[in-house]
């Protein structure tokens, strides 16, 4: 008798595939998931290896293009990043990987989830947060806090083992002495020999983005438009292409920041568990998106509205990289950041060069800027109308306070 369907968040790897295989031995009928959110992934291969192993179903879903319109764009809208430099990318597409798991087991009628994380991590909350705010009947197997499992499996030569009894195809090439989680967005680096906060990463650790050293002696100048906050067109302004498509942008972002060595990071921050931990990242369009987009919104946006959406901005990052996504605070957080957005519109000209992105201009229907105000002899007069309390108004509509500004283009 079966114990009943669990859907498995499935990567073909060595670990989720032992889980596969162990969760059929507990009796249970397995359907393996794997998203798409842009990993380089042979996932033809991966779905014959998950039939193979005895999956009931599976199913590869591309879900590049609601990642980046639904996940990656609000956080660009908040400027989200945590701890003043980690720009999200694991945690922003974990709450997009589980949604489609809970869709999933709803519509095969699954009572149980199941992934891969670790017991260490972020990314059991993540996962387990969001199954159970979007199924709160589910069961959540989480094989790696399970003494039974975590007992048998002390580490990755006894999952090899397992794997060459059960005639699982094990990796044929050496692995890398760290760990990797990638996505369209990004890609992280942990573990192994990078778990010594001292020791620098290897040269050849990076795949996403090239050494600056290394990268072309000519920039890129790009003009990016925004329209509610929101990336809708992204144009080369040397060669002439242009894009317009969420995933293009997003796409084509990462090429021009990955051939110029941008967004690379090594930090350590602070998990939501307890513990510092060290991770290497590279997150080429996404640095640019963030240089461009707090520019235009420093642009267009009335002061004290920025001054409180910077403190909503990194609330939503913490809420973000604890797994709180679908939570109703952070649903509040979302929809106060999306409303200041409102008049976040026009283009951004920059530079991408040797590993850095240069704001070059910029211009806007919706700007604060009065260019005709800080000519000068403007500065004096305006100085004495502040002094002496002429109301007036400040950014889009009236306001009572005082303030260096006198016309609908005044900050």
């Amino acid at each position: 008798m079966s114990k009943g369907t669990v859907v498995l968040a499935y990567s073909g790897g060595l670990d989720t595939s032992c889980i596969l295989v162990w969760l059929k031995e507990q009796g249970y009928d397995v359907v393996a998931y794997l998203a798409n959110i842009g990993q380089s992934e042979d996932f033809e291969a991966a779905q014959k290896k998950a039939e193979s192993l005895g999956a009931k179903k599976v199913f590869i879903e591309d879900l590049r293009a609601e990642f980046v319109e639904e996940f990656i764009w609000p956080s660009v809208q908040a400027n989200a990043i945590y701890e003043d430099r980690y720009l999200l990318g694991t945690s922003i597409a974990r709450p997009c990987i589980a949604r489609r798991q809970v869709q999933i087991a709803k519509q095969e009628g699954a009572q149980y989830v199941s992934h891969g994380a670790t017991g260490k991590g972020n990314d059991q909350i993540r996962f387990e947060l969001t199954c159970y705010a979007l199924y709160p009947e589910v069961k959540i197997i989480s094989p790696w806090r399970i003494p039974e499992f975590y007992t048998r499996f002390k580490g990755r030569k006894d999952l090899m083992q397992y794997a060459e009894k059960h005639g699982i195809p094990v990796p044929v090439t050496p692995k890398a002495p760290w760990s990797m989680d990638a996505n369209l967005m990004h890609i992280s680096y942990e573990s192994g020999i990078l778990e010594n906060p001292k020791n620098h990463a290897p040269s050849d650790l990076y795949l996403m983005t090239k050494n600056p050293d290394d990268s072309p002696n000519h920039p890129d100048v790009l003009e990016i438009e925004f329209n509610r906050g929101v990336p809708v067109r992204v144009t080369h302004l040397k060669d002439g292409r242009s894009e317009d498509t969420p995933l293009d942008i997003f796409s084509f972002l990462n090429e021009i920041g990955g051939k110029h060595g941008v967004g690379r990071i090594d930090i350590v921050e602070n998990r939501f568990i307890g513990m510092k931990s060290r991770g290497i990242y590279e997150t080429p369009g996404g640095t640019i998106l963030y240089h461009a987009h707090l520019d235009i919104e420093a642009f267009t946006m009335d002061r004290e509205v920025r001054r409180i959406k910077q403190g909503l901005g990194i609330k939503f990052s913490e809420l973000i990289y604890n797994g709180f996504w679908y939570s109703p605070e952070c649903e509040f957080v979302r929809h106060c950041i999306s409303k200041s957005q409102e008049n976040v519109e026009g283009k951004v000209q920059l530079s991408v060069f040797k590993g850095q992105v240069y704001i070059l201009g910029r211009e806007s229907p919706k700007s604060l800027y009065n260019e005709e105000l800080v000519r000068p002899g403007k500065l004096l007069m305006w100085f004495g109308f502040f002094l002496i309390g002429v109301p007036g108004k400040r950014g889009h509509g009236k306001d009572h306070r005082l303030f260096f500004g006198g016309n609908k283009n005044s900050g």
